[in-house]
C-alpha cells in the first residue's frame, strides 16, 4: 500500500485536470451511501465532528472502492497559537476493486482542499459570468488558498480581496498569495468588497451569517463552502443558503434549481442571464473524493 503525502497531492492534482475528472464523475454518477456524521462533545470547546464518506463507481465490479475518514475540530486554528492546526484532519483509503485490499492511503486534508476547490470551480463554470474578474474570499483557513487558485483558473480573475475576522491572518494570507498573476489585498470592509464582487467564495465554520444578500450586486455568483452542519451559517436568508431558509418556510425545495450533477449532464443550463445572482451550496460528496483519488493514483509513477 502506498502512502501519499500532501506535497504529492498538491503536485499531481492540478485544477484543470481535477475539474475535468469531477465533471466526468458527476456526469456518469456513482454509488455514495449516506455519509456517517457524528457529533462529538468537546466540553467548553465547540463540538467536533467525525465524518465517514464511502463511494464506488457504477462499473461491475467497480474500478475502486474508497472511503474518507475525517474529523473537524472548528477551534483547532486558535486553540494553540504557537502550533495552530487545521480544523480538518483525516485520511482517504483507496481499495482494490477485486479483493478490497488497501492500495493507497492519501492525506485527507490535502485531498479535501483540492477536490473542494475544484468542485467550486466546476460549479463556477456553469454559474458565474464568463467575464468575472473580481473575487472576494471570505475566510482565511486551509481551504482559502485552494479556492482562490481554483476560481482564478476557471475565470479571468484580476483582483482578489480577502476578508477574515483575524486581521493578522488575513494580511499574511494576502502576502502569501501575491505574485500569482492577479492583484490581491486584505480588505477591512467586507460589505464594500462584496458590492464590487463578481464572485464571492465563503469558507468558514461560522454559526451566524458572515454576510448579507443585500450586499450583492446583480450578476454575482456566490460560492458557499464552509457550512457543512445545519447549525453552521455563512449567509443570511436573502443570500440564499438552504437548511435554515427551508426550515423557516422562506424557500421551498422546488426553489433549488439544480444539483451539480444535473448541470454536468446538461439537464440544466445554469446561469440564464448576466444579471442573475447565482449560488452554489457545497457540502462535499464522496464522489468527489473518489474521482480525485483515482486521478491522483493514475498519475503516480509505478
Amino acid at each position: 500500500m502506498r502512502t501519499i503525502d500532501p506535497a504529492t497531492v498538491n503536485e499531481l492534482l492540478d485544477t484543470p485536470s481535477l475539474v475535468a475528472a469531477l465533471h466526468a464523475a458527476f456526469r456518469d454518477g456513482g454509488v455514495t451511501p449516506v455519509r456517517h456524521h457524528h457529533s462529538i462533545p468537546m466540553g467548553a470547546r465547540d463540538d467536533a465532528t467525525l465524518l465517514l464518506m464511502p463511494a464506488w463507481d457504477t462499473e461491475v465490479p467497480p474500478r475502486h472502492i474508497g472511503v474518507k475518514t475525517v474529523t473537524v475540530h472548528p477551534d483547532n486554528p486558535t486553540r494553540s497559537p504557537a502550533e495552530p492546526q487545521p480544523s480538518v484532519q483525516g485520511v482517504y483509503l483507496l481499495l482494490d476493486r477485486q479483493t478490497g485490499a488497501p492500495q493507497a492511503l492519501i492525506d485527507g486534508p490535502a485531498l479535501t482542499a483540492r477536490r473542494t476547490a475544484a468542485a467550486a470551480a466546476l460549479a463556477s463554470r456553469f454559474l458565474s459570468r464568463t467575464d468575472s474578474q473580481r473575487l472576494v474570499m471570505v475566510g482565511t483557513g486551509q481551504l482559502a488558498p485552494d479556492l482562490i487558485m481554483a476560481h482564478c483558473a476557471e475565470r479571468p480573475i484580476s483582483h482578489v480581496a480577502v476578508w477574515g475576522r483575524d486581521a493578522d491572518k488575513t494580511e499574511k494570507l494576502a502576502r502569501r498569495m501575491s505574485g500569482q498573476g492577479f492583484g490581491i489585498e486584505a480588505c477591512g470592509d467586507l460589505e464594500a468588497a462584496i458590492a464590487n464582487a463578481d464572485i464571492v467564495s465563503c469558507a468558514t465554520t461560522s454559526r451566524t451569517p458572515v454576510f448579507a444578500g443585500e450586499w450583492l450586486s446583480p450578476g454575482t455568483h456566490v460560492d458557499l463552502v464552509g457550512g457543512f452542519r445545519p447549525d453552521m451559517r455563512e449567509a443570511n436568508d436573502t443570500a440564499g443558503d438552504i437548511v435554515q431558509p427551508l426550515e423557516a418556510g422562506l424557500i421551498a425545495a422546488d426553489d433549488i434549481v439544480a444539483e451539480l450533477s444535473e448541470l454536468c449532464r446538461d439537464e440544466h443550463i445554469g446561469r440564464s442571464s448576466i444579471t442573475e445572482i447565482t449560488m452554489f451550496k457545497s457540502v462535499g460528496t464522496a464522489l468527489e473524493n473518489l474521482a480525485a483519488a483515482e486521478l491522483l493514483t493514475d498519475r503516480l509513477t509505478p
